[in-house]
């Protein structure tokens, strides 16, 4: 059978804390056809790369279920969110319920601990009241912490059913058996309040949570969001059908009307009118759409209506190209995450070592009440542990990092992007198409050889060619399609080709040294004139003389100036590349203010170039269009390319602007820098939360102060820290 590798992002279920979603990797990771996974816990979603032909997903799904986990798996994409959808809404739904069960419960449980502590069968009402908040309303830690004992490992659900029962069972002991306690002098307390707080508690954390959770994925909901149900097709004799958008085919012609979303990628075939693309681009300005402009999935018809071509449908859109590459994006792992994870792995145990020893310690140096003070120590130190905190700090940041860039028209392909967007000290640029437009046009002609025929033998040598300069040409002269023999592109050079019999070259001076064609004093003079004016000097020659000399010039775009100067404000070094000759480059290096250029650049050049730069100890970002820059992309520590819808340019590089506006380049290095300072603030209070509050609960205090940690006070901190942690995360939404 053949091999068929798939990428593919499985929503999780059942996971309740960082290691839990270290377990499913791992498990996950084992199943033989899997090549790569990694499971992020603030997404609850597992990106899986896997051979088909060996495993299925189903059998992952097996495998998971197995180790008390869940895959959700459902052929349909669509299926699979309503379903994900119903799955959290009853979640939501049932956590809700029950945190105001056991809040109410808690709250009489407390009441009647504090104030009528010495009243007759008060005992017993407060275990009849606390039974229901430990063993019903958080059944699902004791369920956890079952089914990870059954596989040999701990986690989050280990420690809070350890906590909780541990207080609850020598509550009951106490309450039956306070004789016990009294014939030793001491008195028999009772903790129910304590294990029922610790519920109610970690339950609220959870409650709030799961929202700040939501609200870190709502860049990818409001993606998917731009998807509407329905379109309306109109038929061969006209006639309009409203029908559903899983039912649109390739080809089929779509209405727009105003104020609707456009359902597909197509072509406009008839109409015109304004578009807004800011919910791909990011760029506020609406776009005039006419006949043959491209338009994309989501964006929105202004005042006008048009008709259009269905070109890429379903999965092929631009749209969900953008989709699928922010959820496997969100789904990555920064480098500092796998660090994380191996210290989640041990937390768990390690805290209940530490619980332990704080129990013995407390029994037998303590005192009298050396055994019910290290009970609660342990407890205390059960619950105040808190992997999650730690499990968040990196994934919720990575998430509303890469959201908030997706929002505006910045494309991150993974954590390791971000990481290193941060450390970029140098941008290079390509020349066409990222500084300037990339419609260049012909704007000075010079013929030194009057024949008609030349100008269309021209128009049909570059017709075959696909460089832009050469489309400059055609859309300036008139082609005539005449047969075109041994037509040959010559990579940063030009092209050359037969026409009845005769050979011809097209391209830049090199290629006309190449074939020892003389030049003229003259003609060297023009061509050195157009260049000072920033002209790209194009060469027509036949197998004997100079036929033509063509002056194209690329209007440079309005904010690549103040985008080059934003880049140097923040202390990059910028460098432009260009193909063009020595005195072009000089001329818009001049214009734009740049100190580093370099001109003749053929592709593998610039690839060497980075190289140069990197080997001197440079973090070099490569800024191009994703495709005739790939070498140059592929070398550099950062690719950068400049999308404008192309969905070849999102596959490419690390990062797209869909726009091509130079501008979100410093967007998208100030994110970065945003969005490691968070991971970092995140990651310096889960773990300062953790190395100073376990000692305090395990009662490192108490022989200075007295003071001995309240295991309920405990168990609140504990849900805080996850909460204050995603809160932390969330703040990257709004900054600027």
């Amino acid at each position: 059978m053949k091999n068929k590798v798939v990428k593919k992002t499985f929503p999780v279920l059942k996971l309740h804390c960082a290691g839990c979603a270290k377990r499913t990797e791992d498990i996950l990771a084992s199943q033989k056809g899997v090549i790569n996974a990694s499971v992020n816990f603030a997404s609850a979603n597992a990106l899986v790369e896997f051979d088909t032909s060996v495993v299925s997903a189903n059998e992952l799904q097996k495998a998971v279920q197995d180790g008390g986990y869940d895959l959700l798996v459902v052929d349909d994409e669509d299926d699979e969110s309503d379903r994900l959808e119903e799955i959290n809404a009853e979640q939501s739904k049932s956590l809700k319920q029950r945190l105001i069960a056991a809040i109410a419960l808690s709250v009489v449980i407390m009441a009647l601990s504090m104030f009528m502590e010495n009243a007759p069968y008060v005992n017993i009402i407060t275990w009849i009241l606390s039974t229901p908040v430990v063993f019903w309303l958080g059944r699902d830690f004791f369920k956890g912490a079952w089914t990870q004992a059954r596989h040999y490992t701990a986690n989050m659900d280990t420690l809070v059913a350890l906590s909780t029962g541990i207080a609850y069972l020598f509550s009951v002991f106490n309450t039956l058996y306070p004789s016990f306690w009294i014939m030793r002098g001491l008195e028999a307390h009772t903790y129910f309040e304590s294990a029922s707080g610790i519920i109610a508690f970690i339950l609220l954390g959870k409650w709030l949570e799961n929202k700040a959770k939501n609200n870190t994925s709502a860049a990818i909901k409001k993606l998917i969001g731009l998807q509407p149900k329905t379109v309306t097709v109109v038929g061969e004799n006209g006639e309009q059908q409203l029908i559903p958008i899983k039912q649109v085919m390739k080809g089929n012609i779509v209405l727009v009307k105003p104020g609707e979303q456009i359902a597909v990628d197509g072509v406009v075939t008839e109409g015109t009118s304004y578009v807004d693309e800011s919910m791909l681009t990011g760029e506020p300005q609406s776009v005039l759409k006419v006949v043959k402009e491209q338009v994309f999935t989501g964006t929105i018809n202004q005042k006008g209506s048009f008709k259009f071509k269905a070109e890429k449908v379903g999965a092929d859109t631009v749209l969900a190209h953008i989709i699928k590459m922010v959820q496997e994006a969100q789904g990555s792992k920064a480098h500092i995450q796998k660090i994380v994870d191996k210290v989640a792995a041990i937390f768990v145990p390690v805290v209940m070592a530490l619980a332990f020893i704080s129990f013995v310690v407390w029994t037998f140096f303590g005192g009298d009440y050396g055994f019910t003070y290290g009970l609660l120590a342990a407890v205390t130190v059960l619950v105040i542990a808190c992997p999650c905190a730690l499990g968040l700090a990196t994934p919720t940041a990575i998430m509303v990092g890469i959201g908030k860039g997706a929002t505006h028209g910045i494309l991150i392909k993974d954590a390791t992007s971000l990481e290193i967007a941060k450390k970029v000290n140098v941008v290079v640029l390509d020349k066409t198409g990222t500084i300037t437009e990339g419609k260049p046009t012909v704007t000075n002609e010079v013929w030194y050889d009057k024949e008609e025929r030349l100008k269309t033998i021209l128009a049909d040598i570059e017709n075959l060619s696909e460089h832009p300069l050469a489309e400059a040409v055609v859309a300036h002269l008139k082609a005539n399609n005449q047969p075109v023999d041994h037509f040959e592109s010559i990579t940063g050079k030009g092209v050359k080709a037969d026409v009845d019999g005769e050979h011809y070259v097209v391209g830049n001076k090199q290629l006309l040294d190449d074939y020892h064609i003389s030049i003229s004093t003259e003609q060297n003079a023009e061509s050195e004139k157009l260049s000072r004016t920033g002209r790209t000097v194009i060469w027509f020659a036949n197998q004997e003389k100079v036929l033509c000399i063509m002056g194209i010039t690329d209007k440079i775009k309005e904010t690549s100036k103040e985008a080059i100067r934003k880049i140097q404000d923040e202390g990059i070094e910028v460098c432009m590349l260009t193909g063009d000759v020595q005195s072009t480059a000089q001329g818009i290096a001049e214009e734009l203010k740049l100190n580093h250029y370099e001109s003749s650049m053929l592709p593998a050049d610039k690839a060497n170039y980075i190289k140069a730069l990197q080997d001197k100890g440079k973090i070099v970002a490569m800024i191009g269009d994703g495709i005739n820059d790939s070498a140059a992309l592929a070398q550099a520590d950062l690719s950068i390319a400049m999308g404008k819808g192309s969905d070849i340019a999102i596959d490419v590089a690390m990062m797209t602007i869909i726009s091509s506006d130079l501008l979100k380049v410093s967007e998208a290095i100030k994110l970065s820098k945003q969005t490691v300072k968070t991971i970092n603030q995140n990651l310096f209070w889960a773990f300062i939360y953790n190395i100073i509050g376990i000692p305090i609960a395990a009662g490192i205090l108490y022989p200075i102060s007295g003071f001995l940690l309240n295991p309920m006070i405990a168990s609140a901190a504990m849900a805080m820290s996850s909460v204050s942690v995603v809160g932390n995360s969330l703040r990257l939404r709004w900054k600027k």
